[in-house]
């Protein structure tokens, strides 16, 4: 199935499709299957991994068995946060490769800024070398606030091509997203449903009331549509990139069935305009698990 994504333009030059599939929380065998469900069958083109996650493997395997020609996919994996150092990182990313069995990929990023200035600003300096070295198209953040990319641009740094932060209605996100804008860097939404019945796992964090809001759900109904899928738009007309994550078949082939309906500008406002509720996930200028010692 070959499926027409928009694609959003990188300040790297490259091309990013602008939906995904996102593996978190699935072990290394389901990655393998539900990847290549994906690329096989469902019209996925862009696949969003992390060595956290522990299931690149899986991912690499599935993306040999689909056989599709390796300039039509986009492949994003992510630091892991006890990885982080200027040597360090350059041997986490030789093994992220191996795993994934590629030559490259497309977007490498620094899972968390964690909560150590120097070795930040040395991760990013590794970063910007594997990207020059041609072994990634495209490098990038997540999870980073506005404090750690003024930061890196303080220290002279390459602008990050992403940044791929928590973002869903009722968590808008809309000062990173002004900024984001005017540094030239674009926008992954993760947990962009919401989040799920086991991603409450930040100080304070909320069970997902997304998906059953009376709104989106008022605006399903008039379209035909799944919640999801309405909430996806809303992401995707909003100049967003978005990785929904799911290991259901028919929850992958219906959140990618999203290109054949629009909403309206009030209908997108209604969504904007919902109560902010706040964080599913961890707080960044918090959150410190995995950091290396020192």
């Amino acid at each position: 199935m070959t499926l027409s994504i928009p694609q959003i333009l990188l300040n790297s030059g490259r091309q990013m499709p602008q939906l995904g599939l996102g593996v978190w929380q699935a072990t290394d065998d389901e990655a393998e299957r539900v990847v290549h469900y994906a690329l096989a069958e469902a019209g996925y083109t862009h696949i969003d991994t992390a060595a956290g996650y522990e299931n690149e493997a899986g991912v690499g395997r599935a993306i040999a068995r689909a056989g599709l020609d390796r300039d039509d996919l986009f492949v994003t994996t992510k630091l892991r946060n006890q990885d982080q150092g200027y040597q360090q990182t350059l041997d986490a990313f030789s093994v992220s490769l191996d795993k994934l069995g590629l030559d490259y990929v497309d977007l490498y990023l620094i899972h968390w800024p964690l909560q150590n200035d120097q070795r930040r600003i040395d991760t990013w300096r590794a970063l910007e070398e594997i990207r020059d070295s041609g072994r990634v198209r495209s490098i990038g953040v997540s999870n980073f606030e506005q404090v750690h990319l003024d930061q890196l641009r303080a220290a002279g740094a390459s602008v990050p091509a992403v940044n791929q932060i928590e973002l869903h209605p009722g968590f808008n996100q809309d000062e990173l997203r002004e900024r984001a804008l005017t540094d030239g860097t674009a926008i992954t939404s993760w947990s962009p449903l919401g989040g799920t019945s086991n991603s409450g796992w930040g100080p304070g964090s909320k069970p997902n009331t997304v998906l059953t809001d009376p709104v989106i759900a008022e605006i399903a109904a008039a379209h035909g549509r799944s919640a999801a899928q309405v909430i996806i738009r809303w992401h995707l007309q909003n100049g967003l990139i978005v990785i929904p994550k799911s290991l259901s078949e028919a929850r992958i082939s219906e959140n990618i069935q999203v290109f054949d309906f629009e909403l309206s500008a009030e209908e997108l406002a209604r969504i904007t305009h919902l109560p902010q509720t706040g964080r599913v996930g961890a707080d960044p200028l918090v959150a410190n698990f995995g950091a290396p010692a020192e």
